[in-house]
């Protein structure tokens, strides 16, 4: 009888040893460490969910355009001159002639804000208006190239949005080429980042948005319209390839920036983000260190 209770009393203390008291034990109980926010560990169990100064945030991978890191990415927001983005991939798959000089519009000329002061009748190449639209965030230029490739601005936000839900875009609607203000005309963080993706698979698209400068004819005058990019991720930032700057009063300050280092890029969204250049630098460097 005592050897009975011997062992009894062994299997007791084994499973006492084993489950840390007689209490049941889950799982995730014994596998799980208990995590801060934002802790290594809790980025590690969901790489998507990353703190930011930025309103809504998405980084992808450049190469495959897998979601990284996010904050509130399907969030509707207005994305300002990003919008571009858009509206040169789309110029750049429904016109072939790049190169052929063409009379600017009247209704381009006086566009409010970012400018090229483009000159009613004044000749310049498709191509031209491409590096003044994605350099210098010419509105103008976004004017001049919606009427020139859609035939209308409606025709040319048509063919935008019919852009965008090719490139995967799902919660975007596009009302018009520069991203003036209108009250149905939005993106999100992801669906920059997809259209970006999609842009940044074009040749002539990535030649424009990693110019640092470059120069157009200026109408009856005898110099050059010389002007530089307003990227400042392409000065500042090791691999800096592109994309596009973006602002106005109700959208804040926007940037789509990309980066390429041996071999590796990536591509980050911030909307609304009073430090976006340092903030697009902070999580690629991130990215780029994983």
């Amino acid at each position: 009888m005592k050897k009975y209770f011997a062992v009894i009393a062994a299997v007791a203390a084994l499973v006492y040893a084993a489950f840390g008291g007689y209490g049941i034990a889950y799982a995730h109980d014994v596998c799980a460490p208990e995590t801060a926010v934002g802790s290594e560990t809790e980025e590690l169990m969901r790489p998507t969910d990353i703190a930011s100064s930025a309103s809504s945030m998405a980084l992808v991978d450049g190469d495959t355009g897998e979601l990284i890191y996010s904050k509130n990415c399907d969030a509707r927001r207005e994305p300002a001159s990003t919008t571009k983005i858009c509206t040169a991939i789309t110029v750049l798959e429904n016109y072939s002639l790049l190169d052929l000089p063409i009379a600017i519009p009247s209704a381009a000329v006086g566009v409010e804000g970012s400018s090229l002061y483009l000159e009613k009748g004044e000749m310049l190449s498709v191509r031209d208006l491409l590096y003044g639209l994605m350099l210098q965030s010419g509105n103008d230029c976004a004017e001049a190239l919606a009427i020139i490739v859609g035939g209308s601005v409606e025709g040319f936000v048509k063919l935008m949005n019919e852009t965008a839900k090719k490139a995967g875009a799902e919660n975007t609607n596009f009302m018009n080429p520069h991203g003036l203000h209108h009250d149905e005309h939005y993106t999100t963080a992801r669906d920059l980042c997809a259209i970006s993706y999609y842009a940044m698979q074009n040749e002539d698209f990535r030649k424009i948005v990693s110019t640092k400068r470059h120069k157009t004819p200026y109408h009856d005058h005898e110099y050059c319209r010389n002007f530089p990019n307003k990227n400042k991720i392409l000065f500042n930032y090791a691999g800096g390839n592109g994309i596009k700057t973006g602002f106005t009063k109700k959208s804040g300050r926007c940037l789509v920036s990309s980066a390429t280092r041996d071999g590796k890029t990536y591509i980050c969204t911030v909307l609304n983000c009073g430090d976006m250049f340092e903030e697009c630098m902070r999580l690629m460097d991130k990215a780029f260190s994983r």
